[in-house]
């Protein structure tokens, strides 16, 4: 079965694109949420290299393949934020399962190899889930090595139990010490999203695995605090008084009817800080890989 890769046609091919996403990501998408995101997006991309000779600004580049009928079986995008780690460039790339081994994503990795080194990039990065051999198995061909092993925890709803995480007593017992819960909804002001922004600031860096610059204001508030499943009254804050201290940023998905929990914590007056993430759905956790690649 012969493909052909070609640059996107939109609106035309969001309907593919979102098919093809939803057979490989946990979160579902639709033509709609892709439409929405790219108009979030620049239309003209902008690099340089940086005062230490890496790549810098942002960029990006997508391209599908299509079978000789019109359908989508492939799905590129290359790209890097303003905040991506300087000489780095993100890769998404998905083949349909029945057009896999046939050549398909070589054609996508060798596009985004060429215009990643076009650019001045230093190495590619992408995320595999572990137990997809296929997947490794490409990767590897391709020249990337894992890197590192990030971890989506899952918490089963039907088995949560509330006693273990303190209750209503710990709460109790919080307050007393002086501290308050409250939501975005409640305390929103331009000064207190701005004193949430510092928060964010201060606890991303502390992350296992991140390397990237922490996004302005602006591209913070659309890329991680206003996404997809936001309400300001699941943004939930710990503060010491006026100071805040702790976020979980809870976001919900009707259709796997599921909640994302993105906590980040500043803990206690001494500056120490802890970070941790968990996901609470009806699902089994899944392990994913991390891989990078200096391109040739």
């Amino acid at each position: 079965m012969t493909s052909t890769i070609r640059p996107l046609q939109l609106p035309e091919d969001y309907e593919g694109i979102a098919r093809l996403l939803n057979s490989y990501w946990p979160e579902p998408t639709t033509a709609e949420r892709l439409m929405e995101d790219d108009a979030k997006m620049y239309t003209e991309g902008h690099t340089y290299l940086n005062a230490d000779g890496l790549l810098a600004g942002y960029d990006r580049t997508r391209r599908v393949a299509v079978t000789a009928a019109g359908e989508i079986v492939g799905y590129l995008l290359s790209w890097r934020a303003p905040w991506t780690e300087p000489g780095q460039i993100n890769n998404t790339l998905i083949v349909m399962k029945s057009y896999r081994r046939q050549g398909v994503g070589q054609l996508l990795a060798r596009h985004a190899a060429l215009w990643s080194q076009g650019l001045g990039a230093k190495r590619l990065v992408s995320e595999i889930w572990d137990d997809c051999e296929d997947s490794l198995r490409f990767a590897r061909q391709q020249g990337f090595t894992i890197e590192r092993h990030t971890y989506q925890s899952v918490l089963p709803m039907e088995h949560f139990d509330r006693s273990s995480f303190g209750g209503v007593e710990l709460f109790r017992k919080l307050e007393g010490r002086g501290l308050r819960f409250t939501t975005l909804k409640d305390e929103f002001t331009p000064q207190n999203e701005e004193k949430l922004y510092e928060l964010y600031k201060e606890t991303l860096v502390d992350i296992p695995g991140f390397h990237d610059e922490v996004p302005a204001i602006r591209e913070w508030r659309t890329w991680l605090l206003e996404v997809d499943g936001y309400a300001p009254d699941q943004v939930l804050i710990a503060a010491d008084r006026d100071r805040y201290i702790g976020v979980t940023n809870v976001l919900y998905n009707p259709v796997p009817r599921g909640c994302i929990m993105s906590i980040l914590a500043l803990a206690g007056s001494t500056g120490a800080r802890d970070w941790a993430g968990i996901e609470a759905e009806s699902d089994t956790a899944r392990q994913a890989a991390g891989g990078c690649v200096h391109p040739h």
